[in-house]
């Protein structure tokens, strides 16, 4: 099957734009929407690419396999083979969340694809361990997943806002609410094992684009302390934290997010 139609590729701006193209990719119980107040500002000198993931949106469901999607590895090839696909180089990747480390992954594998890697709110592992601190303990991990496995609206319904953590804007929690909603139970599930269980540290030295880490300044599910270790472990890193709280800046603060990618752009 055709990479493009397999992940729903959506292009925006010019074909032949002399500015690198920008992929946009989206994280867990989410789609491409979730980037709509921030990519089109792009698409004036931009060539922009946007995509689901499988299992999310608009892709292709009876592409999903179990075992390909068992590692973050997966998402990676499938970026990989929508690049191939598109015959693009030198791209800028701009990553929410779990998508951060897929990208990264995809950097390193044919870094010659890439001329630059932005994350947004990125972890390269959930669960502390010893001489880390990810936010999570394994026992909450391990709650969280049990919960998804026997209620999943239940879940999405309390877990959405604390995602969103932008008290002030209700609305943004209840569109994230109704993305989780949209979700395939037993995809969702799955690909909350894998990101959750997830363990990158040992890629982020191994970099060699130029990355800027955008980190909000209240995250639950990214904190700070993992944004510093990101900076401090992906040679040549910028980190920028953002006044935003929450997780999705992109949904909450564009203006602020926005203004960070085109920064990095202009300098790199």
């Amino acid at each position: 099957m055709s990479a493009v139609l397999r992940n729903n590729v959506r292009l925006l701006g010019p074909e032949n734009a002399a500015a690198p193209a920008i992929v946009f990719a989206h994280g867990f119980g989410c789609d491409q929407n979730m980037w709509r107040f921030v990519a089109p500002r792009f698409a004036g000198e931009h060539r922009v690419v946007l995509f689901d993931h499988v299992g999310a949106g608009g892709s292709d469901l009876k592409a999903f396999d179990p075992q390909r999607y068992s590692t973050l590895g997966g998402y990676a090839d499938d970026l990989l083979e929508l690049l191939h696909e598109l015959d693009l180089h030198g791209v800028v990747f701009v990553g929410h969340s779990v998508a951060a480390m897929m990208g990264l992954l995809a950097a390193n594998a044919e870094p010659d694809r890439f001329s630059g890697l932005v994350l947004v709110g990125p972890s390269p592992r959930y669960i502390d361990d010893e001489g880390y601190y990810g936010g999570f303990s394994a026992n909450e991990i391990d709650e969280l997943l049990e919960s998804l496995d026997s209620n999943y609206l239940g879940w999405s319904t309390a877990m959405a806002p604390v995602v969103m953590g932008s008290a002030g804007r209700p609305d943004l929690g209840e569109e994230l609410t109704n993305s989780f909603c949209r979700t395939d139970p037993a995809i969702a599930r799955q690909f909350a094992e894998v990101t959750f269980r997830s363990d990158n540290r040992a890629d982020l030295g191994k970099v060699s684009v130029p990355t800027l880490i955008l980190q909000c300044s209240e995250d639950v599910i990214a904190p700070r302390e993992v944004g510093a270790y990101c900076n401090a472990n992906i040679p040549g890193s910028t980190l920028v934290v953002l006044d935003a709280t929450g997780h999705c800046p992109n949904l909450s603060a564009p203006e602020e997010t926005f203004a960070a990618i085109s920064g990095f752009l202009r300098t790199g």
